[in-house]
């Protein structure tokens, strides 16, 4: 079960994506946009980036499948990633100094709690020292691991994004971090202040149930869909959650346009960041850049 949580990094799982539908004068017809890839370029500027959206629940099985972003990464002078593996700043290393604990006995039957400290136990994080939010984002992750068979059997332990992370490195292409782990874990258990316990009590007994019966449900299509890259963008839809999703897309977008303008980058964040009104693809778009959908295999 090591594999699950060796690298435990809540930020993977700030939001399960599945996209979209392209409209804008910039993009193609919508139905052509059957893809997570993505050309960026501007007329004002000689340089092209790409960008990925990912689902943090994949990994290198996955990414070595895809051929034109392989290449693509590796001939790209920057990286831009939604956080970086920093020593002594990733979520074990954040959550492991924290002097307060939960008291688990308010969350979850004896018989679950046991499953959970099981199941985790092999992991970095001190179990009694995550949140129920946290607990619980872990735990979706370990099911699209497991039971939606996100990864291969032997498949690398780290997150897609992460796995991009290290191809960067070892090949000495410059990575940049859009925000901290911190700032990450901050938000994550932000969006759900004040939910009721009696909330938190169901939700993680639901989840504990699927994952302990193996119980394939609609989460595992949404795995599927990304896998098979089957979806549309809802470009011209608001965006719902603000602090998930536009706050945060805000926040990038004073980065990203002149790290675009400056370098040939390679951005990789959560799908979820290219949909709706308030996503990456939309507000590019808006400011003179070309998006234009590229397929992942030739």
């Amino acid at each position: 079960m090591n594999l699950y949580l060796k690298n435990y990094c809540i930020s993977a799982f700030l939001i399960i994506v599945f996209c979209c539908q392209l409209n804008s004068q910039h993009l193609l017809d919508e139905n052509d946009y059957k893809s997570i890839f993505f050309e960026v370029t501007h007329p004002e500027s000689n340089n092209v980036s790409y960008l990925l959206g990912t689902h943090h629940a994949f990994s290198k099985s996955f990414f070595d499948t895809l051929e034109v972003p392989k290449s693509k990464l590796q001939e790209s002078s920057i990286v831009i990633l939604e956080s970086l593996k920093i020593p002594g700043q990733n979520s074990e290393d954040i959550i492991n100094v924290r002097t307060t604990t939960t008291n688990w006995k308010k969350y979850l039957s004896q018989d679950d709690l046991i499953y959970a400290q099981e199941l985790l136990k092999k992991g970095p994080v001190n179990f009694d020292k995550l949140t129920p939010t946290e607990l619980y984002v872990t735990l979706a992750r370990v099911y699209n691991i497991k039971v939606c068979a996100a990864r291969m059997d032997d498949d690398s332990n780290l997150t897609l994004d992460e796995y991009i992370g290290s191809i960067a490195q070892r090949n000495n292409v410059e990575t940049f971090g859009l925000e901290t782990v911190k700032e990450q874990l901050e938000i994550i258990n932000k969006d759900v202040a004040g939910m009721p316990r009696k909330v938190h009590k169901k939700r993680l007994k639901s989840l504990i149930n699927l994952l302990r019966n193996n119980i394939i449900t609609g989460k595992c299509e949404d795995s599927e869909t990304y896998r098979n890259q089957e979806f549309t963008y809802n470009l011209d839809t608001e965006c719902q959650n603000h602090l998930m999703l536009t706050d945060r897309n805000n926040k990038w977008m004073q980065v990203i346009p002149e790290k675009i303008m400056k370098n040939n980058c390679f951005i990789a964040v959560g799908l979820s960041h290219l949909r709706f009104e308030c996503g990456l693809i939309a507000q590019l778009s808006d400011r003179g850049f070309i998006i234009t959908p590229i397929k992942t295999n030739d």
